[in-house]
């Protein structure tokens, strides 16, 4: 028997859920209290092993404060617009960045600095280490 591989669609939706989930700092643990199931299916959820249906994620589109549409926003196949908007969504790169713990910290503290020279500088920062590990790695 082969394993089944998680519909692209799922994978998304799940990872969208997940990102969320980390951004308001709710464990897998609280949002499986919250909809009434395990915290093992809100993990199957996330990974896209399990389909999550239409009322499902309606629920967990209330508990973490966001419209349905956004867990579909730069799905594949789509042109990557949300209904209603005429621009594109996010890149992919920054939903995937946005969906690891690394990510969303970096990007929580990179928020709360308030001058806009020190970001920039960070920015720098960040692009020249990143330009010495490219270099390293040739």
């Amino acid at each position: 028997m082969t394993k089944k591989t998680p519909n692209p669609i799922d994978r998304h939706v799940g990872s969208r859920v997940r990102m969320r989930r980390m951004m308001i700092s709710l464990s897998q643990e609280k949002l499986g209290e919250r909809l009434g199931i395990t915290f093992q299916q809100v993990q199957k959820y996330e990974k896209g092993t399990n389909r999550i249906g239409a009322s499902r994620l309606q629920q967990i589109a209330s508990i973490l404060g966001v419209p349905v549409s956004f867990f579909f926003e730069g799905a594949p196949g789509s042109d990557g617009t949300a209904a209603g908007f005429a621009e594109g969504g996010n890149p992919a790169y920054v939903s995937d960045f946005l969906a690891t713990s690394e990510g969303l910290a970096l990007s929580k503290a990179f928020m709360k600095v308030s001058a806009a020279k020190l970001r920039r500088r960070i920015v720098d920062l960040v692009e020249a280490m990143a330009a010495g590990t490219e270099a390293s790695e040739k």
